[in-house]
């Protein structure tokens, strides 16, 4: 990933973006709203009265969500700032931002708020191949939609407003005047839907999400701290470096869709946020003193798509533990294999070096029993 840029992830969702908040997508700079596998935002820039907004600071404390506080203008105008922008941004079930406008000076002043969006669809495994089917843009009730259509492969991204807007089909523009001193919010709220227009509800997810809100989100970090390990040493660096670590782990869980209840360790963000079967494998591995959960749903996913078949395409077996699970367009068409694909040599006796290992540090022979026969 290229140096520089912010990113924030939830699952198999990610956002990357500039130290200003902005996401303008070139063939070197992969920046953008990424949902099981497809770029769903290539452009999402904010201008305020025409002009470009500069950083005063960033805070990332969650894994999910960031907050920028930026200024208009030029560098220079740090200190005499006539107005500040906060940008407060999170990747919950979809992608949300709150835009914040605050009026420094004593006197009333009015504000034209400029956000261009766009969005190039682009599959993850191939970031800079242009559009193959059909691009498509229109405007409802506050709210910009853009969609993209290939045969029976259809992704569209609908851009809702909280605050009325002047919406057409580059963007959102919102004008208001500000007294002395007061401020300005509206909510952004970014959905990510996969459509089959083979069906009259064409609106309706194809794929089933497991829909979660901060509160939730928080509560289980909590929880998931809570459960592991408990360290206590005079050296306070260490205690902070275990938390987060462990923080960092937590931001790896993926939720896949056969066992959406199941959390396991994905690759890695932002390329491999998705089931890998040897990162997926080795994760468990090293995290099951701390964490054994992860371990047991890698076990079991992994275990339910075990190879049955003899597949060139898909390099699969009977007996094979996979390599990549991916969705989007070039898993779709089967431009690519992963779907999944099968190509490694490792990944299978690690799954039973993983089984054992699971059985010793937890004791739940259980499991070993029923996965035996994946095993043999």
């Amino acid at each position: 990933m290229k140096a520089g840029l912010v990113r924030i992830l939830e699952g198999n969702k990610f956002v990357l973006s500039d130290g200003c908040g902005d996401m303008e997508a070139t063939p070197m700079l992969p920046a953008g709203y990424f949902s099981f596998d497809t770029r769903f935002l290539s452009l999402w820039r904010l201008t305020v009265n025409g002009e470009r907004l500069h950083t005063l600071a960033i805070d990332d404390a969650q894994y999910f969500e960031v907050r920028f506080f930026l200024v208009p203008g030029a560098q220079d105008q740090y200190l005499d700032a006539k107005a500040s922008v906060i940008r407060e941004r999170s990747v919950i079930d979809g992608f949300e931002e709150r835009l914040t406008v605050l009026n420094h000076r004593a006197e009333p002043a009015d504000f034209t708020i400029r956000l261009d969006a766009d969005s190039d669809f682009a599959p993850l495994l191939q970031i800079q191949r242009q559009p193959v089917g059909r691009l498509y843009r229109h405007v409802e009730d506050r709210c910009l939609l853009l969609g993209y259509q290939r045969d029976r492969f259809q992704r569209e991204t609908h851009i809702h407003t909280s605050e009325p807007a002047q919406i057409d089909e580059r963007g959102l523009t919102y004008r208001f005047g500000l007294g002395p001193h007061e401020q300005w919010s509206t909510t952004l709220r970014v959905s990510d839907l996969v459509l089959r227009p083979d069906r009259e509800d064409v609106r309706n997810h194809l794929l089933p999400r497991r829909a979660r809100d901060r509160r939730q989100l928080e509560h289980d970090l909590d929880e998931w701290l809570d459960e592991a390990p408990t360290l206590q040493c005079d050296w306070e660096p260490l205690t902070m470096t275990y938390r987060r670590s462990l923080v960092d782990l937590a931001a790896l869980r993926y939720l896949p869709l056969t066992l959406p209840d199941e959390a396991m360790p994905a690759g890695g963000a932002p390329w491999t946020a998705t089931m890998m079967g040897r990162d997926s494998i080795f994760t468990s591995l090293q995290a099951l003193p701390f964490a054994s959960d992860l371990a047991a749903g890698t076990l079991r996913m992994l275990g339910t798509e075990q190879g049955t078949v003899l597949d060139d395409f898909r390099d699969e077996e009977p007996g094979k533990i996979l390599r990549e699970f991916r969705y989007g367009e070039a898993v779709a068409f089967e431009e690519r294999p992963p779907s999944p694909y099968y190509g490694n040599a490792d990944a299978t006796p690690l799954f039973v070096i993983l089984l054992d290992e699971y059985e010793r540090w937890t004791g739940d022979a259980a499991m070993v029993r029923h996965f035996e026969d994946e095993a043999r």
